[in-house]
């Protein structure tokens, strides 16, 4: 942001996004602008980007064109096999880079161990993306080298057979070379088409690449027997587009593990593998795109034996670093994010009310079990998916519990009531009933939409919620409120139910059933049996908690449908 901060600063005009221009058509002045190592800023218009990206996609389809026809059929089956390498590549590379993403919860503590050492990424994933990559490209290039061969031995008869075998390896080598371009060039495209802001790096791996291949490499005529690819070409190439886009690929992949780490809105909703896959296809495409020209080089060097080891000793390297424990995948600097909940709950089986059940809940939002968590805390705990949780705004399918101590620190006067005051049936069927927060000014509640139409929510005399347009997610309107000391405890709610119920009771699944009302109280109190599990806590470990998160002190209950 430094760059972008340093032009907005020092500048009086800046392009207005959504902006009009003269003809008055909208969407032309949006300002597109990017930074170069975070020092210098390039800022230009949408008009005048369409325009340039326009410009080269037309000379590009020009260029190939010509060489199609100029070549002749030997041409458009050598585009359309050097088309295969890039999708055999891009296959392989996903494929190869998923399979990792798959073994790693099997061979570590955490399903993602990069989170506090994220350059580990580049050998975990990264050299296996290369890997196939490689692979992937090479056996397109020996389908490639086999109708070159043959085609090369009708053309230059009159060569030697080794000769020929040469000439046929050059020329895929070139074609290997120019399916980049190609591949960047679709991007382009479909950039350009739904005007998306990034396309100048596909501008940029096109028009760089392309330019030193026709200054330093074109043959002009197909008669011309061609030549080994330059290294000075790959370097004046790849120069430009690196330096464009080294800083966002850094970024994007930094924020990506950020992201693959708060992936879980709900603890155990998720496979544990799900965020490796995102960030292993994620690796495999930037190694896809940006090593293509590069990876045309090696098939016929001698590279090839040097590069296969390289991969394979990096990704070995890190694994083992991983399963030995060298590298933790969480440390004091880079927590894992944990919750410890005090949990009273008078929610039984499908609903119903039933005696307070009290335990100490510990989940995390991270994904990953908590085994060498409870192993450091002890207290009894016990994991596993056995005894999921409501907490209104998500739900707890893996964690960790404890009934120990866990009558201490409550009584059954702080347990919140929902009463039924008044049920008038018939067509129009509405419930009023009054809710008791007790000593809570923090709640959460659940209205189950499926079987309510409207409903009314009020302090007293006040209307906190008026009737009419209430949306829902998965079947519940969710309320939160949180005020102070003073704030109300006491509310009346008037449900009003749907008419065209075909059933009695809302079931999710064919073994639950849904409650009419839930809520959760949250009280700010840190209770004896909790203090010990939060003392207990490894160091790798921090509390971590949204807006829509427990307190450590949760009381639930709820109110059945059939009440």
């Amino acid at each position: 942001m430094l760059a972008f901060l340093l032009k907005a600063g020092t500048s009086t005009n800046l392009p207005k996004g959504k902006g009009t221009n003269s003809s008055g058509k909208s969407g032309q002045d949006t300002a597109i602008y990017f930074d170069i190592l975070g020092t210098y800023m390039v800022v230009f218009r949408q008009y005048f980007a369409s325009l340039l990206y326009n410009t080269v996609i037309l000379q590009a389809l020009l260029i190939w064109t010509t060489s199609v026809i100029m070549g002749g059929r030997s041409a458009m089956v050598s585009l359309a096999l050097s088309s295969l390498s890039l999708v055999l590549m891009w296959m392989c590379a996903i494929g190869f880079s998923v399979f990792v993403a798959f073994i790693l919860p099997l061979v570590s503590s955490s399903p993602i161990p990069y989170i506090s050492s994220p350059w580990l990424v580049v050998c975990l994933f990264g050299a296996p993306a290369v890997l196939g990559a490689f692979t992937g490209q090479h056996v397109g290039y020996l389908i490639l080298l086999k109708y070159l061969t043959k085609t090369f031995s009708r053309r230059n008869a009159n060569l030697p057979l080794v000769v020929q075998e040469d000439l046929a390896k050059l020329d895929a080598e070139r074609w290997l070379f120019k399916a980049g371009l190609l591949q960047w060039l679709i991007l382009l495209i479909v950039g350009n088409f739904y005007k998306i802001g990034s396309s100048y790096l596909a501008l940029a791996w096109l028009a760089a690449p392309a330019f030193a291949y026709g200054l330093l490499e074109a043959t002009l005529s197909p008669a011309r027997l061609p030549k080994p690819l330059k290294t000075v070409t790959l370097l004046i190439g790849s120069s430009v587009p690196c330096l464009l886009s080294s800083g966002i690929i850094i970024h994007s992949v930094s924020t990506l593990i950020g992201s693959a780490v708060r992936l879980e809105r709900s603890p155990g909703s998720n496979p544990e593998w799900l965020g490796n896959v995102i960030v292993a296809i994620f690796i495999a495409a930037i190694a896809c795109l940006t090593l293509v020209y590069l990876l045309s080089y090696i098939h016929i060097s001698g590279a090839k034996v040097p590069l296969i080891i390289t991969t394979c000793l990096l990704f070995g390297i890190s694994l083992a670093v991983i399963q030995l424990g060298v590298v933790p995948p969480f440390t004091e600097d880079t927590a894992r994010a944990v919750n410890v909940v005090h949990v009273v709950d008078m929610t039984g089986a499908n609903g119903k009310k039933q005696e307070p059940a009290s335990y100490i809940s510990l989940f995390s939002t991270t994904p990953g079990n908590l085994v060498k968590e409870v192993e450091q805390i002890g207290e009894g705990f016990t994991c596993g998916t056995d005894k999921p949780l409501d907490f209104v705004t998500f739900s707890v399918k893996y964690g960790c519990w404890s009934d120990k101590n866990a009558n201490i620190g409550w009584h059954e006067t702080d347990i919140p009531q929902i009463r039924v005051e008044n049920d008038i049936k018939g067509d129009n069927r509405v419930t009023h009933a009054s809710i008791d927060t007790k000593l809570s000014t923090r709640w959460t509640l659940g209205i189950n939409t499926d079987e309510v139409e409207d409903f009314q929510l009020k302090d007293g005399l006040e209307e906190l919620v008026p009737i009419g347009d209430k949306s829902n997610a998965d079947s519940w309107h969710i309320i939160q409120f949180s005020g102070g000391k003073k704030a109300p405890r006491k509310f009346s709610l008037t449900l009003f139910w749907a008419n065209n119920q075909t059933h009695k009771f809302y079931k999710k699944d064919s073994n639950t059933e849904q409650p009419l009302l839930k809520l959760r109280t949250d009280v700010d109190r840190i209770t004896s049996p909790t203090e010990t599990v939060l003392g207990k806590l490894p160091q790798w470990c921090s509390l971590f908690g949204k807006s829509t998160s427990p307190l450590t002190l949760a009381f639930l209950t709820s109110l059945p449908v059939d009440f």
